[in-house]
């Protein structure tokens, strides 16, 4: 049976930060992913974790050290130093909430600039955080993103993800296969499901157009609920999606699996 993670991040935006995740229990998630923590004390998110009997299943490593942020920077060169000194961060937000996935965001492209210089910087930097990673056996995360909401974006599709988890050629290194930015760039899910099976390990979810709940859209999601079972994947599915209006409103297409 699927499993679902509620985005803290895109659902319950009405409410502060920390007061999402008893909602998201309310509803029956058992786990919860955001964007980022950094905002507050690891030991803070952990309280809430254990308060409301939730599991971590997935964040970010740190945008920058900019008030705004951005999208990530493992595969800039001119940004290394400032990777690697961020990304002990991560590791100690992972230890303490006892998350065991940490998404690795690769960053904005310049334009005109060789591919292989952020090739060579992203599966370097890779190399480095998986096996520090390992020690906590945390799993890193490789995240293709349409080009539509994130212009620029170095990884943009399935196979330039995978490219570079397999050169990395770590175990605890692996694909997040979001189905929304996959419909968006490339389509042809069922076949990502099947193909790709044990090389992702996180999943996120959100219908098109425009990024809401998995039911009335582009894509057949209980189709793909049940070919996600069929294959035997047994990791979490975030749902990174925007409320048409409420979550509550829309939470029914998850009440067969016990939310809502």
């Amino acid at each position: 049976m699927p499993k679902f993670a509620a985005n803290l991040s895109f659902l319950f935006a009405e409410l502060p930060f920390l007061d999402r995740f008893a909602a998201a229990a309310s509803l029956g998630f058992k786990a919860v992913e955001f964007i980022s923590p950094y905002d507050y004390p690891p030991e803070e998110i952990a309280t809430h974790l254990q308060r409301h009997s939730l599991e971590l299943a997935l964040f970010n490593a740190p945008y920058s050290k900019s008030p705004g942020g951005e999208r990530g920077m493992a595969a800039l060169p001119d940004r290394r130093d400032e990777f690697v000194f961020t990304f002990d961060r991560a590791l100690l937000y992972a230890e303490v909430t006892g998350c065991q996935r940490i998404h690795v965001l690769s960053g904005v492209w310049p334009e005109g600039r060789d591919r292989r210089e952020g090739e060579a910087c992203y599966i370097d930097n890779l190399r480095w955080c998986s096996d520090k990673a390992a020690r906590l056996g945390v799993t890193l995360q490789v995240e293709p993103l349409n080009g539509r909401d994130a212009p620029g974006y170095f990884i943009g599709t399935t196979e330039q993800g995978m490219d570079i988890v397999r050169r990395v050629g770590r175990e605890n290194v692996r694909l997040q296969l979001d189905l929304y930015h996959r419909q968006m760039t490339e389509g042809d899910l069922s076949e990502a499901v099947t193909s790709l099976v044990g090389w992702y390990s996180h999943i996120q979810i959100a219908n098109v157009p425009g990024r809401h709940e998995p039911d009335d859209g582009e894509v057949n999601y209980s189709h793909l609920f049940q070919l996600i079972d069929e294959v035997g994947y047994q990791g979490w599915i975030g749902c990174e999606y925007r409320p048409r209006t409420t979550v509550i409103a829309g939470i029914g297409w998850a009440k067969p699996w016990g939310i809502g």
